[in-house]
């Protein structure tokens, strides 16, 4: 890996994961690890650009469909596609299909930009990620696989305890928090080649344990107005990002007026 590279163009693909959800700005939106990426990366580099296509809730089809094609033609310096974990996360998923989406993905962006990085996304420890752990470990070997054949860069999330950690999660138990976003974009910077300025995977203190009445509080709370919601839509078909447009659709100078 070089070092020090100089990075002047930035965009970011994929779903909720580099949306920013759940790392809650105070005006409203979400900020993520991709924007605080792009704040770091802008403030070495003048004129730096930066977009985020990613939308919440995309399939790795959708993530193919919608945005490989714009973000090959931004040709911008570092692109960062995170996408498949929605699609593994379904009841009934083809994992092989999904892998070959993502590589589909990879042959379109790795020659038009010049750093392509994938993420092993980092999973939160319980019940849901037992289930599920066998179709993420196939998704994130094949990973792995296409890191060999196309020079990418790949951030392995998913070995971290930190990341793992509940704590390191919003209340809806899906997304990151502010802490996770930020150890995650710390976690991209040192990928990248450059000086760490924390220790992203830092173990956290050991938990205290919250009583009877606080956890089944916490769990009924995240049933109604999480879980329910989640159920709902995929009864229906809908998706959380129907109808919602990138939040920086195209590869503009960063930040800009009234940002940073």
């Amino acid at each position: 890996m070089q070092t020090n590279i100089t990075y002047t163009s930035f965009a970011a693909l994929g779903d909720s994961f580099t949306e920013g959800m759940s790392d809650e700005l105070p005006a409203g939106g979400y900020r993520g690890w991709a924007d605080l990426l792009a704040g770091r990366l802008a403030a070495r580099t003048p004129g730096f650009r930066y977009a985020n296509l990613a939308v919440r809730g995309k399939l790795i089809g959708q993530i193919v469909d919608e945005q490989t094609g714009p973000a090959a033609a931004m040709g911008a310096d570092l692109v960062t596609l995170v996408g498949g974990l929605n699609d593994v996360l379904r009841p009934k998923c083809d994992v092989g299909q999904v892998c070959a989406l993502l590589e589909e993905a990879a042959e379109r962006l790795a020659p038009s930009c010049g750093r392509l990085v994938l993420m092993r996304s980092p999973g939160r420890r319980g019940p849901v990620l037992v289930r599920f752990r066998p179709r993420m470990e196939q998704l994130f070997s094949f990973i792995d696989e296409l890191a060999v054949r196309h020079d990418v860069t790949v951030v392995d999330l998913y070995a971290s305890e930190a990341l793992g950690d509940p704590r390191m999660w919003a209340d809806d138990r899906l997304h990151l928090n502010a802490e996770g976003h930020r150890r995650v974009a710390e976690a991209v910077w040192q990928a990248l080649g450059h000086e760490p300025e924390a220790d992203w995977n830092a173990p956290l203190p050991p938990p205290v344990r919250p009583g009877w009445v606080a956890r089944r509080t916490s769990d009924a709370r995240f049933a109604r107005e999480h879980l329910g919601p989640w159920v709902v839509r995929r009864l229906t078909g809908r998706s959380s990002g129907d109808g919602r447009a990138p939040k920086r659709a195209e590869l503009l100078p960063y930040p800009a007026p009234g940002e940073g």
